[in-house]
């Protein structure tokens, strides 16, 4: 007998895999927990297979789970491709997104993807920059939607997670250890300041290795492991890490991330911009999730 594997069970288990849960998935997918639940359990009694290891605190994909998530990534692309392209679609145009430089990662890039989904035929125009000049941009009305990252809330702005600020270095590096210790900033790094004091108050001694306005220059000096940064916690690339110093370093103050633009009577389209942008970045401070537009 022919079976039929269904688009909305995929979508439900490729968010987990995504995710690296059930609780997160469901978050993204505007579904409850249980709701997921019940259609990965109704996958697998389809196919007859264990798609999730559940036996350790995380869940994690089975060898059949593996195979599956590569079918099952094509197969929503191209549902949701036919959907978008075959359907009228109510809303078009441009809406501008402002967002620093070190902030774009991990979340924005899965914000552009669920918005191009939901809004197709509607173009985001990312703009990367520094937090005051986003602002400035904001109040001149040349961006709908802006985030910045402030030692604390502002007028106008809703803070949508709070994150410490982490030491970050190369993989595996020693660059923390030398003295003077060399430092990877940027000229107008709203960090730059707080993390020289720190380390006046600690007795640190320390030269800047690197002072750059390109983050690709820092993030290079800072792999090769000349020098380290300073990074929200969450944000850093998958290529440097944290850095464990046992207390040799000092603690660094914990950051706002603020969204401004997001308050009601904006439009349909940025209220739903809005909303995946602070559902994501509630994800990544580890925050209770709103409800999403969408």
């Amino acid at each position: 007998m022919m079976r039929n594997l269904d688009i909305t069970t995929l979508r439900s288990f490729v968010a987990v895999a995504d995710h690296g849960g059930v609780t997160r998935a469901a978050g993204f997918l505007h579904l409850t927990q249980s709701a997921v639940s019940m259609q990965l359990k109704r996958l697998e009694e389809l196919l007859g297979l264990e798609l999730l290891d559940r036996s350790g605190r995380t869940i994690a994909l089975t060898a059949s789970g593996e195979q599956l998530l590569a079918y099952a990534r094509r197969m929503v692309a191209l549902n949701d491709e036919v959907i978008s392209k075959l359907t009228d679609q109510a809303f078009e145009g441009e809406v501008v997104l402002g967002v620093p430089h070190d902030i774009v990662y991990p979340a924005i890039p899965r914000v552009l993807q669920r918005f191009n989904a939901d809004f197709p035929r509607v173009r985001v125009q990312l703009v990367s920059s520094y937090s005051i000049q986003l602002k400035e941009m904001f109040r001149r009305g040349e961006c709908d939607v802006i985030l910045t990252t402030e030692a604390a809330n502002s007028d106008g702005g809703e803070t949508i997670a709070e994150l410490p600020l982490r030491w970050i270095g190369a993989s595996g590096g020693s660059a923390w250890r030398r003295r003077p210790l060399p430092l990877a900033l940027g000229r107008r790094c709203l960090f730059r300041p707080q993390v020289i004091a720190a380390l006046d108050a600690a007795g640190i001694p320390w030269e800047l290795s690197v002072e750059t306005e390109n983050d690709r220059t820092i993030e290079a000096t800072v792999s090769a492991d000349l020098a380290v940064h300073a990074m929200l916690e969450g944000t850093e690339a998958a290529h440097l890490e944290k850095i464990d110093s046992g207390g040799v370093l000092p603690e660094l103050p914990a950051h706002m991330i603020n969204l401004y633009g997001g308050d009601q009577g904006r439009g349909e389209v940025v209220e739903a911009l809005a909303a995946l942008v602070r559902q994501n970045f509630h994800m990544l401070g580890g925050t209770p999730l709103r409800a999403v537009v969408g």
